[in-house]
């Protein structure tokens, strides 16, 4: 008899240790235990499966949380059309694209901040000694950028370089270093801070700044200090064979669509791994991230960021206003229809080109998960409509703030 229960509590201890790995997702409740109207969340049905049937996107996954209970959760249409249609499931894999930036870089930006490793107030130079200044009247070079600067798209860089361009040079794959040393040289549009220009180049040379102090790449950094932590077990870049299956194609390039391999022509480059996109996740994971942030920075008990680093992020940058963004957060940008007409100008969130996105309403304490793959097959799928009619859906359904 000891044996046998002996037996059965390294059986339990096991499986705990399994179920803290895998992670505990967002517990579920009914809209009504967390004050809002299944009726009207039912209104999510009907205009999602009208978007597939106009062929808006192949499918969708939706959560929903309030008060840290998820009280809407399904899967839509397809996963794919191409080559062949396959039924979608909630716990797909999706390429965030630039929902990587909040969740991954910024966020690892931040950890190092609090960390004491760097300050939002250095110079980029200091750590990418090639990075130009704007060239001022007369050919003088102006103020240098900060890190900040980065964050918040106000450094002065385009949107974005040609990576055909930069293959030339350094070849493909070509290392992250490599590419921020051509970044680093691009003359730059406007002094720092003078105005907002949404760039992908800033997270990737946000990303090399990580792996400089870290010796880790954006990839291993966040989920050591992420993803791991969280239990965020479907987070990743570059997803694993075994998850590849569960991988939600997008575009179809040379005749196959892109399966787990990142669809951002510039991630793509460096190996799939980059501080402007590269990042894979699930709906459930990223519900997690949202309530971690909706909490201060914790957790099931475990604390990613300190509250007051959660509070700057999500509040505009004082030093730039008039961007309308946090550090790597969307508040009121023109990038921020994602949050509808309702919810209060003091939440925040992200998209990606793919489909995806993330808004989170700290007021309402809820968050809206809503990724498609939009690209798929053919990068003519639309998106940012919906995402603006789902949020107002979810917030209309709140009928006790």
């Amino acid at each position: 008899m000891d044996r046998f229960f002996r037996m059965m509590v390294s059986a339990g201890l096991v499986l705990a240790c399994l179920s803290a790995a895998l992670g505990q997702p967002v517990p579920a409740a009914r809209p009504e235990d967390v004050g809002m109207s299944s009726k009207h969340l039912a209104y999510l049905d009907q205009i999602v499966q009208e978007a597939i049937g106009r062929k808006d996107f192949p499918g969708a996954v939706l959560i929903v949380t309030r008060e840290g209970k998820a009280v809407y959760r399904k899967a839509f249409g397809d996963s794919q059309w191409l080559p062949e249609p396959k039924p979608m499931t909630i716990d797909m894999i999706f390429d965030l694209a630039s929902v990587t930036k909040p969740v991954a870089t910024a966020t690892s930006v931040m950890i190092l901040v609090e960390r004491g490793r760097i300050r939002l107030w250095d110079k980029v130079k200091d750590y990418v000694p090639d990075f130009a200044a704007y060239i001022e009247e007369k050919g003088i070079p102006g103020e240098d950028a900060r890190l900040w600067h980065l964050l918040t798209h106000t450094s002065g860089l385009p949107p974005y370089t040609d990576p055909k361009e930069v293959e030339k040079q350094y070849g493909n794959p070509c290392s992250t270093e490599d590419l921020v040393k051509v970044i680093a040289r691009i003359p730059k549009q406007f002094p720092p801070g003078k105005q907002f220009t949404y760039s992908c180049l800033n997270y990737i040379t946000l990303a090399s700044i990580v792996k400089k102090l870290t010796g880790q790449s954006i990839a291993a950094f966040a989920a050591e200090n992420i993803f791991q932590p969280l239990g965020m077990a479907r987070t990743f870049y570059n997803p694993p064979a075994q998850f590849l299956p569960l991988c939600v194609p997008t575009q179809v390039i040379d005749g196959r669509p892109l399966r787990g391999i990142v669809h951002d022509p510039l991630a793509r480059l460096q190996g799939g791994v980059s501080g402007n996109a590269g990042l894979f996740s699930t709906a459930d994971d990223l519900a997690v991230f949202a309530q971690m942030m909706l909490r201060g920075g914790e957790w099931n008990g475990v604390r990613v960021l300190s509250p007051l680093a959660v509070e700057r992020m999500v509040e505009i940058f004082p030093k730039t206003a008039e961007s309308g963004r946090g550090l790597g957060w969307d508040l009121t940008s023109d990038y921020g229809t994602v949050r509808g007409d309702l919810f209060g100008y003091g939440s925040y969130g992200h998209s990606g080109y793919t489909g995806t996105s993330i808004w989170i309403d700290p007021e309402t304490k809820t968050a809206v998960i809503f990724l498609t793959n939009r690209v798929h097959p053919d990068d003519k799928g639309e998106i940012i409509a919906m995402r603006s009619k789902v949020a107002n859906v979810v917030a209309a359904s709140i009928i006790r703030k």
